[in-house]
């Protein structure tokens, strides 16, 4: 039988934000973590499910980092072996523009047993608490997730093709590239193709901007978003809109 003495790694997707969204078998792992190495966009909340265990911040703030990639690997192979079980929390899904699977091939070259618990991707949540579905029939039928910025700190050449498809796109870790983004939409003739970006998704520090491709950049000055923030771009971001006043109605008939 294995304890939790034993060098372990799980890594565990924290959700985008609302500590509710932890997964029931990510907070199991918390309870039995000796060590829990967390990320800048993990809800602190979810520390207190391994109030025993050792936390240690490792994310970015601002463009400085607590740890360099490489240092982070190293801790998680060293806390595994002094201490036993080491959950990495990384918030949203690690795999999806997480760099989770990275640290799991790293650390396997130990030796060391490996578990992987999925994560709410902000992706799919965050639009999702806003009403703005991805996929919405006679909108929508696929919807494209991008990141922003390449490890080139360039704008992904991914965004160019999704602007000439008729899919809902999902762009992360964008909001230095607005202008570039929205330059492609442009030139594809889509300037009233409407735009949803929201800041802190699924917290209580939420803010929300609506526009389109030709008004998107001054909703973000006026409203003074940053990141953290999900760029949705596509019809369904109607949706909030139709859906916001039905529920306007239902209240109105109700009272």
């Amino acid at each position: 039988m294995r304890t939790n003495n034993q060098p372990k790694l799980t890594l565990v997707g924290a959700g985008p934000g609302d500590p509710d969204l932890l997964t029931v078998k990510g907070m199991k792992a918390l309870q039995t973590a000796r060590v829990v190495l967390y990320d800048a966009l993990v809800n602190k909340k979810l520390l207190k499910y391994a109030p025993e265990a050792e936390h240690i911040f490792v994310g970015k703030r601002k463009g400085c980092y607590a740890y360099r990639q490489e240092q982070i690997n190293e801790l998680i192979v060293s806390r595994a072996k002094t201490h036993g079980h080491v959950v990495r929390l990384k918030g949203g899904d690690p795999f999806v523009f997480g760099r989770g699977a990275e640290e799991m091939e790293y650390v396997t070259k130990y030796g060391i047993e490996t578990a992987f618990v999925p994560g709410i991707s902000s992706a799919l949540a965050v639009p999702a608490y806003q009403n703005v579905p991805l996929t919405k029939r006679g909108s929508s039928e696929s919807f494209w997730v991008i990141t922003g910025t390449t490890k080139a700190h360039k704008l992904s050449k991914d965004v160019e093709q999704a602007s000439k498809s008729s899919a809902t796109v999902v762009i992360l870790m964008g909001m230095s590239k607005l202008g570039e983004i929205t330059a492609l939409f442009k030139k594809e003739n889509k300037h009233q193709l409407p735009v949803a970006i929201i800041q802190s998704g699924t917290t209580a520090e939420e803010k929300i901007g609506i526009g389109t491709i030709d008004t998107i950049e001054a909703v973000v000055a006026e409203k003074q978003l940053a990141n953290p923030a999900i760029i949705v771009i596509g019809e369904v971001v109607n949706h909030r809109e139709s859906l916001a006043a039905v529920y306007e109605q239902a209240n109105t008939v109700v009272k």
